[in-house]
């Protein structure tokens, strides 16, 4: 034992380096450690986009600026379906920053803020009276898991994985796009839905390109998982030929466990905190990672009670929005009525990027909006 660790975080993701890095902004001389079983930089397969949403909590970080030298993507098109396409500026810029990059980034900011940072993979986790001990070698008052979609700490904490239905599989690759490309581009399917194809222009002349569904659906396509991913990918974007695919599993927010037990608090993927009209999850880590920190330090007494408040005043409302809004997008009808609103009125646009890339819910006048377009289309199509 190297002494007793004030918190020990488990995975050098945004939702890890967050944990570290608030804690040591809100108590500069508490001891952290930051554990990840890979070097940095490295890659991570994902869609690389950083909302508005995600750069407010690097301000709350304290990094306002660790991104800025990346160009925004001010524009949005999102084709649904059927066909039905919507286009326009986004009320805040969005950004696209490779993973490798980024991750990388808040990793060396944590270190420079005096978090210990090593490399090592986490095997073994035990309560021991007031403390966790990692591995059988570290003690911690306080652990928080963001290691990840198969979170080998959440399994050792007793919680489950997420149930196949809950749990989307995507393919990331990258493209090269002309370098003015500034819009990104999400284009649903209706075969299998839900599925999408999105390209999101990094801004050096490459896009970030993927295709995903539910893993549910994937299974029952009947062919190999690679020959799908990599075929509707290619018959959505046949002008952005991808390189460099890799697969990844995405545990959606409806399929949710606790939020972690005895002193051991779980953020970001290792949650199922992804948006499951979206995908997205980059906004959700770090701002779980950021509270997860805070209760470490500002509850050290009892950790997780407190995080699990300050999640729920944060997400609650907007998760179960979200679970709502997941159930009715089964049906492609919805998201063609949706987006056929959005076309015609800016405000529903920019509320369904707040629901889908930040925190937002869905006022009644714009859900009856939605639902009276729903079912007039509904019965335009009935013979």
């Amino acid at each position: 034992m190297d002494g007793v660790w004030d918190l020990v975080v488990v995975g050098g993701g945004p939702a890890g380096a967050a944990a570290a890095l608030r804690a040591a902004q809100l108590r500069p001389g508490a001891r952290v450690l930051l554990l990840d079983k890979a070097d940095f930089p490295r890659d991570k397969a994902c869609g690389d986009g950083i909302a508005a949403h995600g750069r407010d909590e690097l301000a709350l970080l304290g990094l306002p600026d660790l991104i800025d030298d990346y160009r925004p993507t001010p524009h949005l098109s999102v084709v649904s379906p059927s066909g039905v396409r919507v286009s326009a500026t986004a009320a805040r810029p969005n950004h696209v920053v490779p993973r490798r990059v980024f991750d990388a980034r808040l990793v060396a900011a944590a270190c420079a803020r005096g978090v210990e940072v090593r490399r090592h993979r986490v095997r073994d986790l035990r309560a021991n009276g007031g403390d966790v001990v990692v591995d059988g070698t570290l003690r911690a008052r306080a652990v928080v898991a963001a290691d990840g979609a198969h979170s080998a700490v959440r399994r050792l904490i007793g919680l489950p994985a997420a149930a196949a239905r809950h749990t989307a599989i995507a393919v990331r690759g990258y493209a090269d796009v002309p370098p003015d490309d500034d819009a990104q581009l999400i284009a649903m399917q209706k075969e299998g839905w839900p599925a999408y194809a999105w390209s999101f222009p990094i801004g050096d002349g490459t896009a970030n390109v993927g295709f995903g569904m539910l893993l549910p659906r994937l299974h029952a396509a009947g062919r190999p998982g690679r020959d799908v991913l990599h075929g509707r990918l290619a018959e959505l974007l046949p002008d952005r030929p991808a390189r460099d695919l890799r697969a990844h599993h995405l545990p959606l927010s409806t399929g949710r466990p606790a939020p972690g037990a005895g002193r051991v608090m779980l953020a970001g993927d290792a949650a199922s905190l992804i948006n499951p009209l979206t995908g997205e999850g980059i906004y959700y880590a770090l701002l779980s990672g950021r509270l997860a920190g805070e209760a470490a330090v500002r509850a050290a007494a009892d950790p997780l009670p407190a995080y699990r408040r300050s999640l729920r005043g944060a997400l609650g409302r907007h998760l179960r929005t979200t679970d709502v809004l997941a159930r009715l997008a089964q049906s492609p009808g919805f998201i063609d009525a949706a987006i056929g609103t959005a076309a015609h009125r800016k405000e529903v646009f920019d509320l369904l990027v707040e629901v889908g890339l930040g925190a937002g819910t869905v006022p009644p006048p714009i859900a009856l909006a939605v639902a009276r377009r729903w079912l007039r289309d509904s019965l335009t199509r009935r013979p």
